[in-house]
C-alpha cells in the first residue's frame, strides 16, 4: 500500500533516528493491520518515522525507529534480545548514495513495497523520493520486517531487517 503522508518530516537525516523497544504506540499517519500465520501485526508509519506491533499468545513486542524526543539510544548496527519468549534480533544499516542511484533505488524500493500484499510506504510532500517503507512476511516460524528511510537531501537510505521467533527453551539433559 502507497499512501502520500500529510506532514513534513520529524527527522530529516539519518543520525535523527533512535531506536526503542516496549513503546506504547504511538501516533500514527498510516496503519497496515496484518495477520501471518496466527500473529497480529501492525505496520505504522509515524511522522518521525516507524513503529511496528506484534501480538499473540505469547506476548507483545514493540519496535520503534524514529526521532523520539528524550531518546539517548541511537540506531543502532545490531540487537539480539530475549522480549517475553521471543527472540528478538535487528539490524540497521545507513547506505550513502549518489543522487541518480539514489532516485532508481527510491524507486525500486516503493514499486517493491505499494505492490505486496504486506507493505506500506508513505511518502513525504516535497520530494518523491522522501519515504518510509516498511515490509513484513512470516517464514519459518518467525515473523521478519524490512525498513527503509529515505533522506534524499542527503542521498542517505537506512535500511533496517528485524526478525522475531518463538524462543526455543534449552534441552533438558536426563541423567
Amino acid at each position: 500500500m502507497l499512501t502520500t503522508l500529510n506532514t513534513s518530516y520529524t527527522d530529516t537525516s539519518a543520525a535523527d533516528l533512535a531506536w526503542a523497544l516496549g513503546r506504547e504506540p504511538l501516533p500514527a499517519l498510516a496503519v497496515l493491520d496484518l495477520e501471518l500465520a496466527g500473529t497480529k501485526m501492525q505496520l505504522r508509519l509515524l511522522g518521525a518515522s516507524h513503529q511496528v506491533l506484534l501480538e499473540e499468545e505469547r506476548g507483545i513486542c514493540s519496535e520503534t525507529v524514529a526521532c523520539l524526543a528524550g531518546s539517548s539510544t541511537p540506531l543502532p548496527l545490531g540487537v539480539a534480545k530475549r522480549v517475553d519468549d521471543w527472540e528478538y534480533e535487528f539490524a540497521a544499516r545507513v547506505e550513502v548514495l549518489s543522487p541518480g542511484s539514489f532516485a532508481g533505488r527510491a524507486q525500486e524500493l516503493l514499486a517493491l513495497v505499494s505492490d505486496h500484499p504486506h507493505g506500506l510506504a508513505g511518502v513525504f510532500p516535497g520530494s518523491p523520493y522522501a519515504f518510509t517503507a516498511l515490509l513484513a512476511q512470516h517464514h519459518e516460524g518467525q515473523v521478519h520486517w524490512r525498513t527503509w528511510h529515505a533522506y534524499p537531501q542527503d542521498g542517505q537510505l537506512v535500511a533496517t531487517r528485524t526478525k522475531v521467533g518463538v524462543r526455543v527453551p534449552a534441552a533438558v539433559s536426563a541423567n
